[in-house]
């Protein structure tokens, strides 16, 4: 007797808003639609009309019909909240909080970009709303999010590198020229120039390799005459004695890159700050050797993971407080030319107030 083929079930595709649509958003709509499989983006919100229609001819030129667009998130949610499963916020960093709180409120899960908020208080208070709404928020740390960067973090963790000594990072971009008149140098916005802003890569990554928390650090911002930082330099020790430099250069030649160097006793990692790349040299090598891992299309497609239960959450609101709170006393260090500040008690005195 003749049986016929068993029909597998279609993946059920995640309905899914995108709040902003700006440089950021475009870019990642570009991967997104290399998703189209497991994702339908159901709807958008940008109060620019300017900025939607450049959104909008990304899919049109993919041959797919742009999302419709609701400025007002308040409305998006009220009117489309439940034909969603998630959303994806890329909008400026003085709106991450709000509107956070609001998608995790309304019942959707929530890819936030990077820093996930503008404080250690903000900080605190959505990993609040995150454990009230029991829903799932995951922070758009690229490398976080990297199979590069969570494969080193293991090899380092297992031992098989010998003893971590220091973590030096650098990152480099021509981002004064390039935001100049837009909202990431006003401050209410931003929070912070470059090292805040593409600087918080290298920040984030390099905690994650370490994987302990700075105690302590000495910071110098230098503005150049501009109302963010433009330059950065610090210098910060864990718990553990490990030493950590980090340099963030944001007015040089068109270019946006980044070099991580981990030393151990055993070996050498260099990677990036976005976990583009992996190598490592062990003491019978003569030069570093790439690491084969998984392929990534990106903090979406790691997102859906997380999701699905394939993964666990590898940046979790409690890495946005992290950050925060290595902000804070970068700031507060800076703010005094350089002084030894203890991470410990900028969070206390930032609890207190």
């Amino acid at each position: 007797m003749r049986t016929e083929p068993v029909q597998k079930d279609a993946p059920t595709q995640v309905q899914a808003a995108i709040i902003g649509c700006g440089g950021m958003a475009r870019h990642h709509a570009t991967q997104l639609l290399r998703q189209r499989q497991s994702t339908n983006i159901r709807v958008v919100c940008e109060p620019s009309a300017n900025a939607y229609a450049a959104f909008a001819r990304i899919f049109q030129d993919a041959g797919v019909s742009p999302p419709p667009n609701e400025p007002a998130l308040d409305r998006l949610l009220d009117r489309y909240g439940g034909e969603l499963d998630a959303a994806f916020i890329i909008t400026p960093h003085a709106l991450h909080f709000a509107q956070a709180s609001a998608c995790l409120e309304a019942g959707l899960d929530v890819l936030l970009e990077k820093p996930m908020v503008m404080t250690a208080a903000e900080a605190e208070a959505l990993i609040q709303v995150r454990d009230r709404s029991g829903r799932l928020l995951v922070v758009a740390f690229p490398g976080s999010l990297s199979p590069q960067i969570r494969t080193a973090a293991k090899l380092l963790r297992s031992g098989s590198l010998g003893t971590l000594l220091t973590i030096n990072g650098v990152a480099w971009q021509n981002w004064n020229p390039k935001t100049q008149n837009t909202w990431r140098q006003d401050p209410a916005l931003s929070g912070g120039g470059f090292l805040f802003d593409t600087g918080a890569h290298m920040l984030n990554t390099i905690a994650d390799l370490a994987g302990e928390d700075v105690v302590e650090l000495a910071a110098w911002l230098d503005n150049r005459d501009r109302p963010v930082d433009i330059l950065g330099s610090v210098m910060a020790r864990l718990a553990s004695g490990v030493l950590i430099t980090m340099n963030a250069c944001g007015d040089t030649v068109p270019s946006c890159a980044s070099e991580v160097y981990v030393f151990c006793t055993n070996g050498i990692i260099r990677t990036g700050i976005w976990g583009e790349r992996l190598l490592v040299q062990r003491p019978n090598q003569t030069r570093p050797m790439p690491v084969r891992v998984s392929k990534s299309l990106g903090v979406w497609q790691q997102f859906l993971l997380v999701r699905e239960g394939k993964l666990e959450n590898p940046s979790p609101p409690e890495v946005g407080l992290r950050m925060a709170r290595l902000w804070d006393a970068i700031r507060a260090s800076a703010a005094e030319q350089g002084r030894l500040v203890s991470i410990s008690t900028i969070a206390t005195k930032a609890g207190s107030t």
